[in-house]
């Protein structure tokens, strides 16, 4: 039987962790851009954000399966929408 509270608990979890990583991963790229050790920032950058992604889900699959079920198709669904929302064309003042 399908859990509706804890699918919604984990797509609220998902939905505002995935938000976190993906504003991480935009704002460690910014913050290595021109700078010398980019390769360092970007991987540390990284090893925080799954770290994080990691465990939160870890936490969020102790409240069960649903929520885990829920916590990735947030997951996705944000990725989703963010790769879509930046892949937007940016519209140039005075057209």
């Amino acid at each position: 039987m399908i859990v509706w509270n804890a699918i919604a608990i984990g797509l609220f979890v998902g939905a505002v962790i995935s938000g976190a990583f993906f504003c991480g991963l935009g704002w460690g790229i910014h913050f290595a851009l021109g700078r010398a050790h980019s390769g360092l920032i970007l991987l540390a950058s990284a090893a925080f954000r799954i770290a994080l992604l990691l465990l939160c889900g870890w936490a969020v699959a102790g409240l069960g399966v649903w929520s885990l079920v829920g916590f990735v198709i947030a997951f996705f669904v944000m990725r989703f929408v963010i790769v879509r929302w930046v892949r937007l064309p940016i519209e140039q003042e005075g057209q």
